[in-house]
């Protein structure tokens, strides 16, 4: 089998996929974001984040994501409301296609659509069938760096209407080995430019994780996104493992 190879820790997504006839898992197992603007003070929390991914093909995976337990707590200080929402998040089925690199060389890309299903309550969810299309590509530099960038676009609904509008995201994120061969430090600046007709609204983060290959098909990861501006979530904090059988 190919080297281990994951989406997590950060918001890009590498282009490798997993060997055909093989199965892997990659979760949080805490998953925590912090969102403050005009008095209206939002806490996210997931209770495990699985995604499911079987190798199809050795250049093709198919993948299912989606949180069977999240909580959404809001509380509005200016008008004294609280609210605490609970269930399961929306449904994300994925394919990622391989188009070179997933086997040698310094360079990969790959075509990773998906769609997501509604299946989260109000709250949680919008409740509309939405999709996008995510092209991994890296880089191996020199002195051991990687090199990941992963335009997405994204149609998404409207929120004053039943039409859709473009997102746009673009996560840049360099990667090297630190301490050690099994542990990887990993730094990124990723950006959500969202052109909903209501109000273009941009995200900003810089972020940064870690992961140790314990075994050869074994991985655990910790990373935290820091919000550069006023639209994005103050903090995300997160720990996860990820496993290939």
């Amino acid at each position: 089998m190919r080297p281990f190879c994951t989406d997590r820790p950060t918001k890009s997504n590498g282009p490798c996929t997993v060997d055909a006839g093989h199965f892997q898992y990659e979760t949080d197992f805490a998953n925590w974001t912090y969102f403050h603007q005009d008095g209206v003070t939002q806490n996210t929390y997931l209770y495990a984040n699985p995604t499911f991914k079987l190798g199809v093909t050795n250049r093709m995976d198919f993948q299912i994501n989606f949180a069977p337990f999240q909580e959404v707590n809001t509380h509005d200080k200016s008008a004294h409301a609280h609210s605490d929402v609970i269930g399961v998040s929306d449904l994300f089925l994925r394919v990622k296609y391989n188009l070179f690199g997933n086997d040698s060389g310094d360079a990969a890309i790959a075509l990773f659509p998906f769609v997501k299903i509604p299946t989260a309550p109000p709250g949680i969810g919008n409740k509309a069938v939405e999709e996008g299309l995510i092209v991994p590509v890296s880089y191996n530099l020199p002195q051991g760096f990687s090199l990941s960038v992963n335009p997405e676009i994204d149609g998404l609904k409207n929120s004053a209407d039943n039409r859709y509008h473009a997102n746009y995201q673009a996560p840049v994120s360099l990667s090297h080995t630190v301490f050690s061969d099994s542990v990887t430090g990993y730094a990124e600046f990723w950006e959500d430019i969202n052109k909903d007709p209501s109000a273009t609204v941009t995200q900003l983060s810089a972020d940064a994780a870690f992961t140790w290959l314990a075994r050869p098909d074994l991985q655990f990861d910790i990373g935290a996104n820091v919000g550069l501006n006023r639209a994005t979530p103050g903090f995300q904090g997160y720990g996860g493992i990820s496993q290939r059988f």
